[in-house]
């Protein structure tokens, strides 16, 4: 059983002690219509726009080994932009913007596990999140195990 609608999330709420880059943000293939030669993007059903993706640590300590990394994606025309890792760290910090999960469940052989999809309208260093930021899913989208 899942939700049938994304539901709102603060940034906060859900990454309370942080969340970092993982990795560039790439494209999310369409599977069904892509070859192994002819790669094709997916394409968002509600807008018609590209998807887009990133992995994300969730930095709560408290988070188990499977829910720690996060993959967060965005529908928009062109490639979705990081912040810049002003930083030491090699992992570059992230606040997402207009955040928006959709709960599923995960089936593995005999086992199954509510999971979280992400999406996000944006990202943006921490603390330069615009006040009243939209939701929705216009510009950026992800998952996480609940």
């Amino acid at each position: 059983m899942a939700f049938r609608q994304r539901f709102k999330i603060a940034h906060d709420e859900y990454f309370h002690a942080g969340a970092f880059i993982l990795s560039p943000v790439t494209p999310v293939f369409d599977f069904d219509r892509s070859t192994k030669d002819n790669k094709i993007q997916q394409v968002d059903k509600d807008t018609g726009l590209l998807l887009w993706q990133i992995d994300v640590l969730d930095a709560d300590p408290e988070a188990n080994k499977a829910m720690r990394t996060v993959t967060v994606k965005f529908a928009a025309k062109v490639q979705p932009i990081p912040p810049h890792n002003d930083g030491p760290s090699p992992f570059t910090p992230v606040e997402f913007v207009g955040l928006t999960a959709l709960m599923y469940v995960q089936q593995s052989g005999d086992f199954s596990r509510v999971m979280l999809s992400f999406r996000a309208n944006d990202m943006v260093a921490p603390g330069k999140a615009p006040a009243s930021a939209p939701s929705g899913g216009n510009s950026a989208s992800g998952s996480k195990a609940a």
